[in-house]
């Protein structure tokens, strides 16, 4: 895969990451698109792009740590998606099996933590690694 493919992928899911950040953090902007599919075309995207970052990543002969770093990155943007999919899931089966009186949390918690935490502060440990190793290197080429 070409180098500049990758890291065209990664800017993307950059780009991506603070479009969804925008959303929840500027009131009007996630007003915008609340309430409609469209909400949920930058998480598809972002799961999209995730994906893509994995595939050329791994077929494209990088090793080290900006392998590590874009892998990171990728998985970390899939897994949001994942997550939130899997917390609504889980919530849904306990809550129409066990009755929404009985089921008050549980594993569902787990896959929230994953989706709102864990996920986003892997993502950026992915940029920030990727972008810092990234740069020692082309400083390192000529």
């Amino acid at each position: 895969m070409s180098d500049k493919l990758r890291w065209s992928t990664f800017w993307a899911l950059v780009a991506v990451f603070v479009l969804i950040i925008c959303l929840f953090a500027i009131p009007a902007f996630g007003e915008l698109l609340g309430g409609s599919l469209l909400f949920l075309t930058p998480f598809a995207l972002f799961f999209l792009l995730g994906i893509a970052l994995i595939i050329f990543t791994v077929r494209g002969g990088l090793s080290g740590w900006l392998k590590k770093f874009f892998i990171l990155t990728g998985a970390s943007a899939a897994g949001v998606l994942v997550s939130v999919l899997l917390h609504n899931l889980v919530y849904g089966l306990f809550a129409h099996f066990a009755g929404a009186d009985f089921w008050n949390g549980g594993d569902e918690f787990f896959f929230f933590i994953m989706a709102i935490v864990v996920c986003p502060l892997g993502f950026l440990v992915g940029v920030v690694g990727a972008i810092i190793i990234g740069a020692r290197n082309r400083k390192a080429s000529p």
